[in-house]
């Protein structure tokens, strides 16, 4: 464990909370993508113990695919959810039983989530792009989630120099990722935390 991690798990728990009590205070879900409900990988950090951190985290996936599909079911805007998963769920399946460091089935499980994970966030991006617009909480949401990945960047460089510890599959994935991001971040330091409303073009 060093301090990027920290950082990094301690931002990938504040957007899992930033999100919960947007859908709570807004009572809606109308600019979020349903598959916001669905989470990979386990939260690990010395702040919380390791064995109760794996039920935290799904216990919060439940929560928000809870208010999404049942409490505030009727904000949910399906008009611009138009974005079909299955263009990224097949071929990262596909990447996931040729590419992977043991071809056993808890080790492509493990890929599978890590290669989706990468690419997860651009259904999101897709229907804010389409909206135009995306209210501020929930950027503030999607910031923290990009931090995430981006301090795992940081923490795989150390954990490279300082522990000889190198795996290719979830460092690709991260720069994937974190490439992803990055309009989404400049956007957001140049709009969001201006006082201004983010927007993507169309």
């Amino acid at each position: 464990m060093n301090i990027f991690r920290l950082t990094g798990d301690l931002s990938h728990l504040a957007a899992i909370v930033i999100l919960l009590l947007k859908i709570w205070k807004t009572r809606s879900c109308a600019d979020l993508r349903r598959a916001a409900g669905y989470g990979r990988g386990l939260l690990w950090s010395p702040v919380i113990p390791h064995s109760t951190s794996p039920l935290i985290y799904i216990a919060c996936s439940y929560a928000t695919v809870y208010l999404i599909y049942m409490k505030f079911k009727a904000t949910y805007d399906g008009n611009h959810d138009t974005f079909r998963v299955e263009f990224l769920v097949v071929p990262v399946g596909g990447l996931s039983f040729l590419v992977n460091h043991d071809f056993s089935p808890l080790e492509i499980l493990w890929t599978f989530s890590i290669y989706l994970e990468s690419v997860a966030i651009l259904p999101q991006l897709f229907m804010i792009s389409k909206t135009g617009e995306a209210e501020t909480i929930t950027t503030h949401y999607l910031f923290f989630l990009g931090l995430y990945r981006a301090l795992y960047l940081v923490n795989w460089i150390w954990r490279f120099y300082f522990e000889g510890f190198f795996d290719l599959i979830a460092v690709v994935a991260g720069v994937v990722q974190t490439i992803l991001y990055c309009d989404f971040f400049y956007l957001y330091i140049t709009k969001v935390l201006k006082g201004k409303k983010l927007s993507l073009p169309a």
